[in-house]
């Protein structure tokens, strides 16, 4: 069994290499202004059902020491999600929704079910799962009709499974006050930041300020061609002392995962 920086590497190079090849300009970037970045979380997307929900994808992390700490309902875009936090404040926070089938339309149900067919039920037992993309054949048709529904589904449905985003914690990060600072920054380096919401997601009241980047568009063979679609994007957070304990606020905030979701919308 690998351990917490084994399991986060390899899913850094599957991240910076097949979603969001971006990330390496952004880190070397804010490397010039700060030593060591530090991650706050990362996020991982998936179907619910008893193969593939985020109980399989959690269990890895779990065996790792992680605990679940947060629950979150995200009623339009039928997502439900956990994160889970380690013992250790220097391990990054990890984010798990998966995409709620019973909620979705019979149609979105029957390719979904088409893809994930054929994987054994043992599939998600070793870990590498998590970071060697997607293990089915789908059609650039199937990938557009999922689309019309969920965004979420088509993303899933064509990059399988890995990190769709990293983030950068703002609170250890030199140079900079605040998430503003950084955006600002970035736009500066022609960098496009996801307007959703606001360019700055949430604020010291609820505990918690975030932004990101778009996307990047990024080549995905189907089995009858390539398309470029959105992969992964970059994420920056601050979070704020509590009021009654003082220490830092570890949850999120739905309204503003809500936002950061739409990172990677077409």
């Amino acid at each position: 069994m690998s351990n917490v920086e084994d399991l986060f590497e390899h899913l850094w190079q599957d991240y910076t290499e097949r979603l969001c090849p971006s990330a390496i300009k952004v880190q070397k970037l804010l490397s010039q202004k700060s030593d060591k970045l530090m991650n706050d979380h990362i996020a991982l997307r998936t179907f619910s059902g008893a193969k593939l929900g985020l109980n399989q994808l959690a269990k890895h992390f779990q065996a790792l020491g992680y605990e679940q700490a947060g629950e979150y309902h995200f009623e339009v875009k039928k997502l439900y999600a956990h994160h889970y936090q380690h013992p250790d404040p220097n391990y990054p926070k990890v984010f798990i929704s998966e995409l709620c089938l019973p909620k979705c339309s019979d149609e979105l149900n029957q390719i979904v079910e088409s893809l994930v067919h054929d994987l054994p039920q043992q599939y998600t037992d070793n870990q590498a799962f998590l970071y060697q993309g997607r293990p089915w054949r789908i059609t650039k048709e199937q990938y557009q009709t999922l689309a019309q529904e969920s965004e979420y589904a088509a993303w899933v449905a064509a990059h399988g499974f890995g990190a769709n985003h990293f983030t950068v914690s703002v609170n250890h990060l030199a140079g900079f006050m605040d998430v503003k600072q950084v955006n600002d920054f970035l736009v500066w380096h022609n960098f496009e930041m996801n307007q959703s919401g606001g360019d700055v997601k949430g604020s010291e009241e609820v505990g918690l300020q975030q932004s990101s980047t778009l996307a990047d568009k990024v080549p995905v063979e189907f089995s009858d061609g390539e398309l470029f679609i959105p992969g992964g994007f970059y994420e920056f957070a601050k979070r704020f002392a509590v009021e009654d304990s003082g220490e830092l606020y570890q949850g999120f905030v739905t309204a503003s995962a809500d936002k950061i979701f739409e990172s990677t919308n077409m």
